[in-house]
């Protein structure tokens, strides 16, 4: 059982997840805060595991809560504005919902909370940040097929989809798993759980095929690196 706290300082939200949450029986609310303040007093005498806590609120922010919490409470932001959710796995929030969201978002995070028991320490590398119109999307890290560079930009690739990332090849390559990811080109990422196989190519470059079907460049200046990743003999 998760014992839960709602800091918001708008009623209707903190009655929206209560309401949510009553509908479950492994979490148990004990406690509400509207403001900064109170906040930090429930927290210090209800110890909860898990902290609902909107952004915005009077007598500072969200983010000198979460900051002051111990490690094992688990933090999702709950929160009208978008442009805090880089802010907040940068400092390892298990999910960022956006307002308005329905029942089934509010249960895929709670369903996080569980999975992870906790603050992830990796969290700002466990997911991509992709802003889609209103909304933002969560891309786990792991998922990603491949990564490809596109003028100052990146776009990941997963599954049939892609999506741009704001952030150069080099910047997103340091937040990767190295026993996960290699590069195999000055523009190119992969995951290696992701090859098929190696094919030779033209010129005595080499061909990554993918699982599906994907076929990418591997440069010879990678090459010794993705031997050395594979043990493959290149």
């Amino acid at each position: 059982m998760l014992r839960a706290l709602i800091v918001d300082d708008e009623r209707l939200s903190r009655e929206k997840i209560r309401t949510f949450l009553a509908a479950r029986e492994d979490v148990a609310v004990v406690g509400e805060a509207a403001n900064v303040r109170q906040a930090i007093a429930a927290i210090t005498s209800e110890r909860p595991d898990l902290v609902f806590l909107d952004i915005q609120m009077p007598g500072g922010d969200g983010f000198d809560i979460a900051r002051a919490l111990p490690e094992t409470t688990a933090v999702v932001f709950v929160t009208a504005h978008d442009e805090y959710a880089l802010r907040a796995f940068d400092i390892a929030a298990v999910d960022y919902l956006l307002k308005p969201f329905d029942r089934r978002r509010f249960d895929q995070a709670v369903e996080r909370v569980k999975k992870n028991g906790g603050r992830p320490r990796d969290a700002a590398s466990a997911f991509f940040t992709v802003r889609k119109r209103d909304k933002v999307l969560l891309v786990a890290v792991k998922d990603v097929d491949w990564i490809e560079a596109e003028g100052k930009y990146v776009r990941i690739h997963v599954r049939e989809q892609s999506h741009l990332i704001r952030d150069g090849i080099a910047a997103v390559e340091a937040r990767l798993e190295k026993r996960q990811f290699v590069r195999i080109h000055r523009s190119t990422i992969v995951n290696l759980r992701r090859i098929a196989e190696m094919q030779r190519g033209e010129g005595g470059d080499y061909i990554v095929v993918l699982h599906d079907g994907t076929r990418l460049t591997l440069s010879r200046r990678f090459r010794a690196h993705v031997r050395e990743m594979t043990g493959l003999d290149l």
